[in-house]
């Protein structure tokens, strides 16, 4: 097949051969394909810009960059009777020919004081920050639906779950206040406790009507309808137990531990199989009900794998307490032991029935990838390596890492596609896309967090460079930097994809303050702490006698041992000396009132 008309399109690359005289240059894509370059005469240049930064123009020095080894993205066009590519724009990464501008060291903080001003006020406006006036959907522009008046569980948390990180990582008391205003309002409206099991699960939403709700218990969305899916119950705790963090509130505690005495009662396979169901019956909650019809004793990542990213590293991170650290480590071996499905396919096994054979036929995902899936347990994995080191881990990170490049990404314009076909049919030496060649804002944050911690752990250069290039792609093309927030999907070519439904908006059943405010937080942590060593500032408000002992656990995230640690402390301002510096933990003064601690972590 040839192609006889002209279309236009992107690409990522390096510089191979500086520019000549007549504007002409060499770029060499990440897997090795090289392309001649021309500038056409009107083309223009600027940087990769962050929210609230006047505009990074380029285009007066954009020939004197133009030099061997620089990484850029170029939009143009390509001429059926040209061997030449026609750029007409060039985005830089960086002023310098190794500079990053996402490596700076405020990048991400920036980044996520902007999305937390966005939300709040797409969502509280100039007001109080009063929940009943959370909508779960938003227009590209932020406003509100009109018509839609659903309240969903899991998306309110992940909106507390951004503010909250967005408080630990700037200061700003109004996050800290929306993220304690919204779990307050989730345990009065979204929970229900069955004081005779000891258990707490969470509503799937409510409908707000004026001052009347109706409380919807089993999930309403086609693939879940009338059960309680895992993830959802994974999720509702994600908000809450990072505003834990922040505070120590022993009530949230109590919701947490209920919470998992839910999955660890009806939830958890307690037979030889081991593994968490994906479904429970809402009356009896019992996965094997045949209510559940293709639900029924099933099995996924959502249900095993979530709970790590969700909510259980952050507990692990707030308590110390060993018994999480355990459902930790069971999480992990059993994906190690069941997900690899590599004699068949180079993306892991996602759904299974109750013996851990594997379930192709389930509704939409059939035999198919979802490639962010793959990047999140190599991300995953490598922090429980810092909690406790197996080969099976690393080496199962190593091997998805080293994998997906070929399987799931771009190598012609930069970023990672969504969903794919396992296998190839005769013939096909392409996984096919299962809707389209559209790249997700969250499968970019699994991307760039997987070899980010892989780069810092292992001090991987290839890992870096990885990084690197998905970082770039996803500053680049997925900032709304006219509205605020973050784009849902973008074109293979970087162009905003707009046409309708969840993907025209800023929050969705899919979309909200979570993995845009999580990849701020932990690309900040990655970069800073081990990859270019700069030091991070965070900051806490704890409850007079909130956290056990009155001891802070202030590390960010599960890195190396000894990788880290407290450089200096401050309480209300003032500097403050009782903490251990190695063990990253704070002895918080006995007082009366709430104190802000911030802490600067340094890297060893």
């Amino acid at each position: 097949m040839s192609v006889s008309f002209s279309f236009s399109d992107l690409i990522a690359g390096y510089v191979t051969d500086s520019i000549a005289d007549d504007g002409t240059f060499g770029l060499k894509t990440s897997d090795g394909r090289e392309f001649k370059v021309k500038l056409s005469p009107m083309a223009y240049a600027k940087l990769i810009q962050n929210f609230d930064e006047g505009y990074p123009d380029a285009t007066g020095s954009m020939r004197s960059m133009l030099v061997t080894g620089r990484y850029l993205f170029t939009y143009g066009v390509f001429y059926p009777d040209s061997q030449i590519f026609d750029a007409k724009q060039i985005v830089f990464a960086g002023r310098q020919k190794d500079d990053f501008v996402f490596e700076k060291q405020d990048w991400w903080v920036k980044q996520i004081n902007a999305l937390g001003k966005f939300y709040l006020k797409a969502q509280f406006g100039d007001g109080d920050y009063d929940y009943r006036k959370y909508r779960t959907t938003l227009n590209l522009s932020g406003v509100q639906s009109s018509t839609n008046f659903r309240q969903e569980t899991d998306t309110i948390s992940r909106l507390v779950y951004g503010f909250a990180t967005a408080f630990m990582m700037t200061g700003n008391d109004s996050f800290l206040k929306a993220a304690e205003r919204g779990t307050e309002y989730l345990r009065e409206h979204m929970r229900f406790v069955d004081s005779d099991e000891g258990i707490v699960y969470w509503y799937h939403g409510i409908d707000v009507k004026g001052e009347k709700e109706d409380k919807i218990f089993a999930s309403e969305f086609g693939d879940d309808y009338y059960a309680i899916p895992a993830y959802e119950q994974i999720y509702a705790l994600a908000g809450p137990i990072q505003t834990y963090r922040c505070t120590g509130d022993p009530r949230i505690m109590d919701d947490t531990e209920k919470t998992i005495k839910l999955f660890n009662e009806f939830l958890l396979d307690k037979g030889e199989h081991g593994g968490y169901f994906s479904h429970l019956d809402p009356l009896t909650l019992d996965p094997l009900s045949d209510s559940l019809g293709h639900n029924k004793g099933t099995k996924n990542w959502n249900s095993v794998g979530d709970h790590a990213p969700a909510y259980l590293i952050n507990l692990w991170l707030a308590t110390g307490k060993q018994e999480y650290a355990d459902m930790l480590e069971y999480t992990f071996d059993t994906i190690e032991k069941r997900f690899p499905d590599y004699e068949h396919s180079p993306f892991v096994q996602e759904r299974f029935f109750q013996d851990w054979s594997h379930d192709t036929t389930w509704g939409w995902q059939q035999n198919r990838a979802v490639v962010g899936h793959n990047l999140k347990i190599a991300w995953n994995l490598m922090r429980m390596q810092s909690l406790k080191a197996k080969d099976g881990y690393v080496n199962l990170a190593q091997k998805i890492a080293d994998i997906m490049p070929d399987a799931g990404s771009d190598q012609q314009r930069g970023g990672w596609y969504d969903v794919v076909e396992r296998t190839l049919a005769e013939g096909e030496e392409h996984y096919r896309f299962v809707w389209h060649d559209r790249k997700a804002w969250w499968q970019q944050e699994q991307a760039i967090l997987a070899y980010q911690i892989l780069a810092g752990v292992l001090e991987n250069k290839e890992y870096h460079r990885l990084a690197r290039e998905s970082a770039a792609f996803y500053n680049a093309w997925f900032l709304d930097l006219e509205e605020g927030g973050v784009y849902f999907n973008v074109l293979a070519n970087g162009i905003p994809y707009l046409a309708g439904g969840n993907e025209r908006g800023k929050g969705s059943h899919s979309m909200s303050g979570y993995h845009s405010f999580e990849l701020c937080y932990l690309a900040a942590v990655y970069t800073n702490l081990l990859i270019t060593k700069q030091p991070m500032d965070f900051y806490f408000k704890p409850i007079p006698g909130g956290f056990a002992d009155n001891i802070l656990r202030v590390s960010p995230d599960i890195l190396p041992p000894g990788s880290v640690k407290i450089g200096k402390c401050e309480i209300d301002g003032e500097p403050y000396s009782n903490f251990d510096a190695d063990a990253l933990t704070v002895t918080l003064p006995k007082t009366s009132e709430r104190v802000k601690v911030k802490v600067q972590i340094v890297p060893v």
